[in-house]
């Protein structure tokens, strides 16, 4: 028995139950408990940026640089001073002592050129691996001071930075066409102009362009997009600001420096090339971005709910009687009929409306009749027989009737009738159970009216449904059987005999 109700239990499936009463002290308390979470959810929310979604940017660099200087032998434009990246390499050190310190066909990617697997004298004291390589090798001289183009620090670079946002597909520019191109980048006057002068660039970090362009340097231009696409806070616009790459404390290998070449050919067809070992200043742009945007969700707020229920139907808490507790939990803990009895009850007639069905039933209350004791309507076009009981009853107190919603008995098998039980009569029928509910809702009823026998009849029907459905919220769509409704109407008759069911007859 006991393995068999752990089982039942098992089985069970319970859901949310909402009541609702008046109550200044637990109103007060849960609104207070609802304040305290609204102010911490937007505290968290408005600190934390958390009710926007954020996605990471990606983004396209294209420069262009201006200006014209003018040296002792030359002038250096755009095309002569503006170079791709590169890197350089340290000139590898072949000493040798006989050829068979050097390999043939050798290369070493930080050497001058291929070994040709001979050891030849570079001076008086020291030789070293011969390679077939350009003549002559690289000069070992040092930076000219000063710099050559000292005088580039007034030259202008245009940036021009396309972004995207996949998540939120959003593309943005740090550029209009009605872009003032006559601006530079000043971060109080012009703090979204793209076009920056790199003598000021230097001077933000802290140096100073002429002595940095002797060794050379990298400097790191930063574009942060932080955009809010929110419409009411709509920001989508980048922030420059600058800071120096490379370490120029170090005395191996300082500065930036790399080298390139010039190629000629003579009028006999010997190729010759200048070597260039340039020094200057590397511009590395470096773009970070990210996008917010607003994401709502609804929730309902748990803790008041919690704690409330837990005061009221809790037997350790003083604050309520046990009869209120009690009263409490049988209003929030409530049975109801399963989806199999539903069914059957549909079935078998006892509900024409499953839209209205919320039929429910108590542990303390008569439930709905079983399957095999419902009555089903006989089909549509049957006619009954002309004696007076109908076929369709198994009481014997059902009338006959002609509307096919009126053909349904209170029993499905042969038996007595639900009229005759003790309980009918004393929550159905008794006039003194039905005159209280009748000034309990209207407190000033004329109990000698000549219509209180209609109003007894509907709360007699209205009881009957709540007695035998578990509550009374479906009589627009639940049937009473012939011989119930007829027992009513025979203890409280209408005064032309006259009968409407459930709604009164104006």
């Amino acid at each position: 028995m006991g393995a068999f109700c752990s089982l039942k239990n098992l089985c069970e499936y319970e859901t949310s139950k909402v009541v609702r009463f008046q109550s200044v002290s637990y109103g007060s308390l849960k609104w207070t408990f609802h304040m305290v979470v609204f102010l911490y959810v937007c505290y968290v929310l408005v600190t934390d940026k958390r009710y926007q979604k954020k996605d990471s940017v990606i983004s396209s660099i294209h420069t262009k640089v201006k200006g014209v200087v003018q040296t002792d032998s030359r002038i250096w434009d755009t095309a002569e001073y503006t170079i791709p990246m590169q890197v350089s390499l340290n000139i590898f050190n072949a000493v040798c002592s006989s050829d068979v310190s050097c390999e043939k066909g050798h290369m070493n990617p930080q050497s001058n050129g291929i070994q040709t697997g001979r050891c030849v004298k570079y001076n008086a004291t020291i030789k070293t691996c011969e390679v077939s390589a350009w003549c002559p090798v690289e000069s070992m001289k040092g930076a000219p001071v000063p710099a050559v183009l000292k005088s580039a620090e007034n030259f202008t670079v245009l940036i021009k930075n396309n972004i995207h946002f996949p998540k939120f597909n959003h593309t943005a520019r740090n550029f209009s066409p009605k872009l003032n191109i006559s601006c530079t980048f000043n971060k109080i006057t012009a703090p979204a102009c793209p076009i920056f002068q790199l003598g000021d660039i230097l001077r933000t970090t802290g140096e100073n362009f002429s002595e940095m362009a002797i060794q050379g340097g990298i400097m790191g231009i930063e574009i942060n997009w932080d955009c809010n696409l929110d419409k009411w806070f709509h920001r989508c616009s980048p922030k420059y600001s600058f800071r120096r790459l490379d370490d120029k404390t170090t005395t191996e290998y300082p500065g930036y420096n790399f080298r390139f070449a010039k190629y000629y050919k003579r009028p006999n067809g010997q190729e010759e090339r200048t070597l260039i070992k340039a020094y200057g200043i590397r511009f590395d742009i470096l773009v970070f971005g990210t996008v917010s945007a607003t994401l709502f969700s609804h929730h309902r707020c748990k803790p008041a709910q919690f704690v409330i229920d837990f005061l009221i139907t809790s037997y350790t808490y003083p604050c309520c009687k046990d009869s209120i507790k009690e009263y409490y939990f049988r209003k929030k803990c409530e049975s109801a009929l399963g989806p199999k009895w539903v069914r059957d009850a549909i079935n078998n007639g006892a509900f024409t409306d499953t839209t209205k069905l919320a039929a429910q039933c108590s542990n303390r209350v008569p439930v709905l009749a079983k399957a095999h004791e419902m009555q089903p309507l006989k089909s549509e076009g049957q006619t009954s027989p002309s004696h007076d009981r109908p076929s369709w009853c198994c009481c014997g107190k059902c009338h006959q009737t002609q509307a096919f919603r009126e053909q349904l008995c209170c029993r499905r098998k042969e038996g007595s009738c639900i009229t005759t039980s003790a309980l009918f009569e004393q929550l159905v029928l008794s006039r003194s159970a039905l005159e209280f509910i009748l000034l309990y809702k209207e407190p000033l009823l004329d109990l000698n009216s000549e219509t209180l026998n209609n109003q007894l009849r509907h709360c007699a029907y209205r009881q009957y449904i709540h007695w035998r459905f578990g509550s009374a919220e479906v009589e627009s769509s639940a049937l009473i059987p012939s011989c119930c409704r007829w027992k009513i109407r025979e203890t409280y008759p209408s005064e032309d005999g006259k009968y409407t069911g459930l709604e009164r007859k104006n």
